[in-house]
């Protein structure tokens, strides 16, 4: 017996890397050795402080019942710390901060609380893909703002018709950005709050990458803008900053109704975080920092190795001041696809399409710095022998 899927669910695109690691399974099958630079999952493992927390917190049988939809106060406290510490930004624990089973969980979940069927998204492309995905399952439309080169891939506000923006409930932004590396400041989140306050539009920064930066670059947080806690909220997760990608543990800030319009929907269909994963996400946001520093540095050598032998075989990609991807022009005469497709077939290399992320992503390939510099060493070795041939 068959069942048929619901409409929104066949609005959905395949998601991007569900359909990356049946492509690598079938070139592994052929005997190749893959490396795989595709999707941006951190290789080094969580510090060991941090495991050694989560060890002692499973042993609390305290932590082993329901926990809180919101979060433990304690988690909540130490996030305000860490962000008064760090951004100079000062949060309300019990009223605009949030416990999240990961910012992905969030980011899908804030649809719910707001949009409406029908009701406008203003979403970048290219982007992580649950910015769309949330709206076309909450019933939303998304208007998709295009980022390109020539305006440093960041959204051009005044391009966005008054029609569409009157009609859009929020907005999706995403700095240091997924997928192309680039940076925001303060210049650009100021006209952020400016049209959001003008159209009364709510505002979700994406700032997973924000501890992910090289050369001693230092990102900043959308909420430190004047104005900006009126209009939005930022989403965070230890995922990249601790390597905890596995653990499922973020957060959310900023405005009060809207972190509490958030809280509504989890506690109708989802659970609160794992106790004993939230005191371990505690000693890692209060504990020692040099783990980050470490992580910043191995990646940067990853990315210097990668960017130069890209460049060595006439590749123009940009070097990214911040997260762990190089966003890279294909060669002239091709298309995201079919250089991915060359990479992963001859020589054994997955990247992702740039199309894969939206439209204006078509003439690029992501690279994630998710392998040994040694493997980067041997994955641009390969593409140097690829173009010789």
């Amino acid at each position: 017996m068959g069942f048929e899927r619901s409409n929104r669910l066949k609005e959905l695109p395949p998601y991007l890397f569900q359909e990356l690691d049946r492509l690598k399974v079938e070139v592994q099958s052929r005997g190749i050795d893959v490396i795989d630079l595709g999707v941006g999952d951190p290789d080094l493992p969580t510090p060991s402080h941090i495991v050694e927390a989560l060890r002692e917190a499973v042993k609390d049988p305290s932590t082993h019942r329901y926990p809180s939809y919101s979060g433990m106060n304690d988690f909540r406290d130490c996030v305000a710390r860490w962000y008064e510490k760090r951004f100079g930004v000062q949060l309300n624990p019990s009223k605009e901060v949030i416990t999240l089973i990961g910012s992905k969980e969030g980011i899908a979940h804030i649809h719910l609380a707001f949009v409406n069927p029908g009701d406008v998204v203003l979403v970048p492309s290219p982007a992580y893909p649950v910015y769309h995905s949330g709206t076309v399952l909450a019933g939303g439309k998304s208007y998709f703002m295009p980022l390109k080169a020539e305006n440093n891939f960041l959204p051009d506000l005044d391009s966005i018709p008054p029609s569409v923006a009157s009609q859009a409930k929020m907005m999706f932004i995403n700095y240091p950005n997924n997928p192309t590396g680039a940076t925001a400041e303060g210049d650009f989140f100021e006209k952020v709050v400016a049209f959001a306050k003008k159209y009364e539009i709510i505002v979700c920064h994406d700032a997973a990458y924000s501890e992910m930066s090289f050369d001693g670059y230092r990102p900043m947080s959308f909420l430190e803008i004047k104005g900006a806690k009126d209009v939005g909220i930022e989403f965070h997760s230890l995922s990249k900053t601790y390597n905890m990608t596995g653990w499922r543990i973020g957060f959310a800030v900023g405005h009060s109704e809207v972190i509490g319009g958030l809280g509504q929907v989890k506690s109708n269909i989802d659970s609160g975080a794992f106790n004993a994963i939230q005191r371990a996400a505690i000693v890692a946001l209060e504990g020692d920092q040099s783990c980050v520093k470490e992580m910043q540095y191995i990646y940067q050598e990853r990315r210097d190795v990668l960017v130069e032998g890209l460049k060595s075989v006439g590749l123009n990609p940009y070097v990214p001041k911040a997260t762990f991807y190089v966003w890279c022009p294909v060669p002239e005469g091709t298309t995201s696809t079919g250089f991915a497709m060359t990479l992963l077939r001859e020589a054994g290399i997955v990247t992702t399409p740039g199309n894969g992320f939206g439209e204006p992503g078509e003439g690029y390939i992501r690279m994630a710095l998710t392998v040994s510099k040694e493997r980067v060493a041997e994955a641009v070795e390969r593409i140097r022998r690829l173009f010789r041939n």
